[in-house]
This record gives C-alpha cells, structure tokens and sequence, in this order.
C-alpha cells in the first residue's frame, strides 16, 4: 500500500462516533425482545449467556477496527487480500441475511398495538422513509450519526426510567445477579423448541451477523486512522460531488515511533468506545428490559404458558401491561412507542450497513462498476433492499415480525462465526507485525469463533434442525 502519515487521534473520552451505529443495532430487538422472552421462560439466570456474548462482540470491535484504521479499507477488501472467495461468502451472506425486514416490522407490529395501523402498512411506508431520507442527505454518515444519538439517548434514559417505575430492588439485584451464574442451562432450553432461539438470541446480544464488518465502513467514513484519506458516501441526489475513490486503502509508517504513538493513541480511542460506549450502554438498556421483563410477570403470571404455546409476542404485551399497572393505561403506549423506536433505529443502521457494504465489495471487484460512484452503487443496493422488502412485508411466506427475526437471529450465528475466523486470518496474514493483534486477543477470536459455529452446528446435529 502507498504510504501516508497518520492523523492525530482525538481525546479518547468522546460522546459521538462510529460505534453509535453498533450501539443503534446492539440495542435492538435481541435486548428489547429475544432476551427479556428467553428471561420469562428461563429465569434472569439465563442472562450469563448474553454478558458472555456482548463481551466477545466488545473484543471483535476492537479487532475489527484494527484492520480498518490501519488501511483505511473495509474488512471485505482485507478478505479479498487473503483469498478473493472468502469476499463473496460475505457478500453472498449478506444477502441471504440481511434482505429481511425484521427490525422494522417488529417495530411497526408494536406500533400497531398503539395506532391500530396494521403493521405492514407501517412497515412499507417506514422503509419508503428511510430511502427518501438517505437518497437526499448530503454526506450519509452525518445524518445518521446525529439522528441515531439522539434516538439511543431517548432510549437509554426511557427505559432506566421506565425499569425504576416498574421494577422493584429485588429485580435489579436478580438482573445483575444473573449475569453471573454461569453454566446455568435448564432442561427445557436444551430442546428443539428453545436451544435455536438461544443460538439466535446469542447473535442478537449485541450487533448481530456482518454488523460488526460494517462497522469498519462506519470508522472509514468517519474518518478514524487512515480513513481521513477515504472520501466518505453521499446521499444520490448529490453522488455528483463524490471524490475519486482510491483503488485501494494506504498504509502509515510502522517504523516511525511518532507514527506509532499517533497509533496507540488511535486504539485508545476505540478502546473507550468498545468498553464504554458500546458495552457500558448495551449493558445499561438491556439491565431495564430484563427489569421490565421480571415484572411483568407479577402482572401476568401466565406469560410463560403463552410463550410455550406459541404466542411470541406475550412477552411484549405481559411489559407492557405490567408498565401500564404500575401509572395509568397510556404509559403501556408510550412502551410500545419504545419498541417501535427500537425497530427505527435499527432499520437506520441496517440498510445504511448493508448497502455500504454491498457498494464497497462491488466498486472495488465487479469488473466495470467503476464506471459508477460509490454513491451510486449504495443508492442501488439501498433501494433494491427497500423493494424486495416491501415485497417480503406484502407477499412473504414469514408468519409475522416475530417469525422473521427469529430467522434472521439464527442466520445472524453463522456469520459471525465466519467473520471471527477471517479478522485471524486478515489481521495476521496482512498487517506489519507492530500493529498485530497479540496472543491473547487471538486466543478470544478464537474461542468466539468456536462460541458461535460450535452452537449452531450442536443446535443442527443434535435436533436436525436450525430453526424450529
């Protein structure tokens, strides 16, 4: 790579970044929904398996960005240095993944609980807004990066507020306690019926599936380490401003100690957002929900009998039942309202992420697409994201939002399986050996590598199926 100096890191204690859009999709639908579900059937115990999960994804952030801010490239190019096949897995995957609009209709079906609006119609126009927004925004990532904030700070301060309305001391002890009981797996989660949700909702604890690879697009953008060189994606009414992409990332100087001291400050800075921003806030939001979720069955002690029989969205109604026990009626819509933004700020990050990342592979590796701006091939594969599911909402074979997030969880565990084997590969087989990752950090891909293929292939060889 042609070499260039690497900008001066910022202060590391910083309230805005990239990791806003891993916090946006983080504190999803795995937090709001899968988990406080697995909690009603399964006990607050349950939840060693999501601190296990979220503490893995802080560890892959931090390698992810490595990768990233070193070159200034995405993760799929440093794929592509390593073995040009392993780039389209991913690209194909996203693809099989990512095409299904689970946010957003799981959002909308719990704005129908408060409008009456049915869900698909909110869906479809949810998404028409989305693409609108994008297409005409200046810079992508400005927009987003402002408006997601100001969503996860409602969110954050929402629902602690809602969990000290409704929770009692003994929740929260119960909560915090039981993120801690490790190897506690009851019966009934080792069966056909739950273990796949497990593995799905262990993707959803935190960023699920390629969001993690997509990230590194959002520290490009954002201009981190050798990204300040990369022209960052505008919205397509105004793709006739965007730079000349370079054909490929730079590379600073590792043998210069004032380069490598600007590095170290780099990794400090991404440091703080793994631990503080992104794993600090998960942790705080899904402490609420798994509150909210303990209550609720004080309020409904039958919640659980409803889940075994196969009504998934009992665990939405018994919150936001035991959330309105606790003021007045209207406060059970302002919780479905949470929920509903929930759905919003994770359909913002998704369709950003995946069309970023579809852009990126197919600019740099499909003969003559150059032809085009990277602008343009985002605002191709963004509103080819948006037909498709408008078609899935309108004419698809999936029972529900429910149904679609499940599938898209259990989807999710395989590539983030597959990711963790390839930061090894690129991190180690790329980088100059100053900017390596260590012993240490590779034993924990590793061992988050085994976390989620070992899961998915025992959910398959043990019960013949991959989701129920």
């Amino acid at each position: 790579m042609p070499i260039r100096k690497l900008p001066d890191a910022p202060p590391s204690i910083h309230l805005l970044g990239p990791t806003i859009f891993l916090v946006a999709l983080g504190v999803g639908m795995g937090e709001s929904y899968m988990w406080p579900r697995l909690v009603l059937l399964f006990g607050p115990e349950i939840r060693w398996l999501f601190l296990i999960g979220v503490t893995l994804q802080a560890f892959v952030m931090l390698e992810m960005s490595r990768y990233a801010m070193a070159t200034g490239e995405s993760i799929f190019f440093g794929a592509a240095r390593v073995f040009k096949p392993l780039m389209w897995f991913f690209f194909l995957t996203a693809i099989l993944v990512y095409i299904w609009p689970g946010h957003l209709s799981a959002g909308a079906s719990a704005f129908e609980r408060v409008t009456g609006i049915p869900w698909q119609a909110t869906a479809v126009a949810g998404m028409l807004l989305v693409g609108v927004v994008f297409t005409l925004a200046k810079v992508v990532y400005n927009l987003l990066e402002t408006v997601l904030s100001i969503c996860i700070g409602l969110l954050v301060v929402g629902t602690a507020v809602v969990a000290a309305m409704v929770g009692s001391f003994a929740d929260l002890t119960s909560t915090i306690t039981g993120m801690f009981a490790f190897g506690y797996v009851p019966d009934e989660a080792l069966t056909a019926e739950w273990f796949p949700v497990i593995v799905g909702a262990l993707a959803f604890a935190g960023p699920s599936g390629m969001q993690q690879m997509w990230y590194t697009l959002h520290l490009r953008d954002k201009g981190a380490g050798m990204g300040a060189h990369i022209p960052r994606i505008r919205g397509l009414v105004n793709a006739d401003e965007q730079e000349s992409m370079p054909s490929r990332g730079f590379m600073f100087d590792t043998e210069d100690p004032e380069e490598m001291k600007k590095w170290k400050g780099w990794r400090r800075w991404v440091t703080y957002d793994a631990l503080v921003m992104f794993w600090g806030i998960t942790m705080l939001v899904t402490i609420s929900f798994t509150v909210l979720a303990q209550a609720s069955v004080r309020y409904d002690p039958g919640v659980a009998d409803l889940l075994r029989a196969g009504d998934r969205d009992a665990a939405l109604d018994a919150m936001a039942g035991s959330f309105a026990a606790a003021g007045s009626p209207i406060l059970g819509t302002v919780f479905f309202c949470f929920i509903a933004l929930i759905g919003l700020n994770a359909t913002l990050g998704l369709f950003d992420s995946f069309s970023r990342g579809q852009a990126d592979m197919t600019f740099f590796f499909v003969p003559g697409a150059k032809r085009f701006s990277i602008s343009q091939l985002y605002a191709f594969f963004l509103w080819g994201l948006i037909l498709f599911g408008i078609l899935v909402l309108l004419f698809g074979p999936a029972d529900g939002p429910a149904a679609i997030l499940d599938t898209l969880a259990f989807l999710s565990s395989f590539a983030m399986g597959a990711y963790c084997v390839t930061l090894l590969l690129v991190n180690n087989l790329t980088l100059p050996k100053p900017i390596r990752p260590n012993i240490f950090q590779n034993v924990v891909l590793a061992l988050a590598a085994v976390f989620y293929l070992g899961a998915l292939f025992y959910s398959l060889f043990a019960f013949g199926v991959v989701l129920d």
